[in-house]
C-alpha cells in the first residue's frame, strides 16, 4: 500500500446529467440509486490504515493543486479493500470535540450522488481528525483552467461543469446540506469518465465554528465580510464566481466582473483562448446567470433549482463524444 503516482511521472495523481429539465432531473434520480449501490458504505477507518496508505502522511503523497493549507492537507493513498482514496487531514486544533466532528462527517457521509466526490469515511483517534473520500483521477478544475499548458478547456466542458455543479448543489440543498464552504475551482474534480464532481470536503467546516474562509476575501460574499456568517445564499455567490472563471479562464474579482456585465460589455470577459469556439448567445446566458448569483443582496440571488433550470438548456453534450473529454483530461488529445 502507500501513496501512488500518476500516469505522468512528474505528478502524484490528484484525488480529493436534454430534452427537458424535468427529464434530466429524473435521470439524476435514477443515477442516484445506481450510485448508492456502487459506493462503499460510510465507515470509520483506523488511523493505522490511513497512516500506511499515505506512507506516514508523507509529503510525496500530498495531492497537488488541492487544498494546500498547512493545517488541512489532502493526501492520495491506497487502502486495501477500498482502493484509491483521497484523505484530508484536519488540524488537531480545529475540532477538539470528537463527537461534533463525527456527527458532521456522518451527515455528509450519508450523501450519495454521481455529482459529488462521495465521502467514504472518517477517522478519530487521539487528536487526529481525518476524512476519506472517493479518488478522482483527473485533478481539479483549477488545475485544468489555470495551470494546464497542453490544451485549453473546450466550451462544451465549461458548460458541463456549470450544469453538473448546479445539480450537485441542488442535491445537497434537497438533502439539507445547504452550506458549502469555499466553493471554488479547486473544489471541483474530474472522475474516471471525465465528468466534473463537487468535493464533499467543502460540506464540512474548516473548524467547529465554521466562520473561517480560506480564500481571498476579495472573492467572499458581501454578507460574510459584513457579518462573518455563511448562509445558503453565500454558496450561490461563490457559484457565480465559478461561472465567471469558467467563461474567462481567469481569476477576476466578482465585483469587477459584475460591473462589466452590467455595463453590457460581457463579451470582454470571454477567454481569448477559446478563439470564438462558442455560441455568443449561450455565453451571454451563462454570464447573465453569473450576474444574478453575484447580486449584493442575498435575497436577490437565485436558488439552486433555478441554477439547474438555467444551465440545462445550454447542454449540447450529445454533440460531444465522451472519449474527447477523457483524452483531453488525460493529456493525450
Amino acid at each position: 500500500m502507500g501513496c501512488f503516482q500518476s500516469k505522468d511521472a512528474d505528478h502524484v495523481i490528484t484525488s480529493p446529467d436534454h430534452p427537458s429539465v424535468q427529464h434530466q432531473l429524473e435521470s439524476v434520480t435514477e443515477d442516484q440509486v445506481e450510485q448508492e449501490s456502487q459506493v462503499p458504505c460510510f465507515k470509520r477507518f483506523a488511523l493505522r490504515e490511513l497512516y500506511d496508505a499515505t506512507n506516514g502522511f508523507s509529503g510525496k503523497c500530498i495531492v497537488p493543486g488541492g487544498e494546500m493549507q498547512a493545517l488541512n492537507l489532502v493526501y492520495g493513498g491506497m487502502i486495501e479493500g477500498t482502493g484509491l482514496v483521497a484523505i484530508k487531514r484536519l488540524s488537531k486544533l480545529t475540532w477538539p470535540d470528537a463527537q461534533q466532528f463525527v456527527n458532521q462527517a456522518t451527515a455528509v457521509g450519508n450523501l450519495r450522488s454521481k455529482r459529488l466526490v462521495n465521502l467514504l469515511g472518517y477517522c478519530v483517534e487521539g487528536g487526529e481528525r481525518l476524512l476519506v473520500a472517493e479518488y478522482m483521477p483527473y485533478g481539479t478544475l483549477s488545475k485544468h483552467l489555470f495551470h494546464w499548458n497542453r490544451q485549453e478547456i473546450p466550451w462544451e466542458m465549461r458548460v458541463r461543469v456549470a450544469y453538473y455543479i448546479a445539480q450537485a448543489l441542488d442535491y445537497c440543498n434537497i438533502e439539507n446540506q445547504k452550506i458549502y464552504h469555499d466553493l471554488s475551482a479547486s473544489r471541483i474534480l474530474f472522475d474516471e469518465d471525465g465528468d466534473p464532481r463537487l468535493s464533499t470536503f467543502g460540506l464540512i467546516k474548516n473548524s467547529r465554528y465554521g466562520t473561517r474562509y480560506s480564500t481571498n476575501l476579495t472573492y467572499t460574499p458581501p454578507e460574510f465580510s459584513e457579518t462573518g456568517i455563511i448562509i445558503p445564499e453565500s454558496v450561490i455567490y461563490h457559484y457565480g464566481n465559478v461561472l465567471i472563471e469558467l467563461v474567462s479562464g481567469k481569476h477576476i474579482p466578482p465585483n469587477h466582473a459584475f460591473d462589466i456585465i452590467m455595463e453590457k460589455n460581457a463579451m470582454l470577459l470571454m477567454d481569448s483562448s477559446l478563439e470564438g469556439r462558442f455560441e455568443s448567445e449561450d455565453a451571454t446566458k451563462l454570464l447573465n446567470l453569473a450576474s444574478k448569483c453575484l447580486q449584493k443582496n442575498p435575497e436577490d440571488r437565485p436558488d439552486t433549482e433555478s441554477l439547474v433550470s438555467a444551465a440545462a438548456p445550454l447542454q449540447k453534450l450529445e454533440e460531444v463524444k465522451e472519449s474527447y473529454f477523457i483524452s483531453f483530461l488525460d493529456g493525450s488529445a
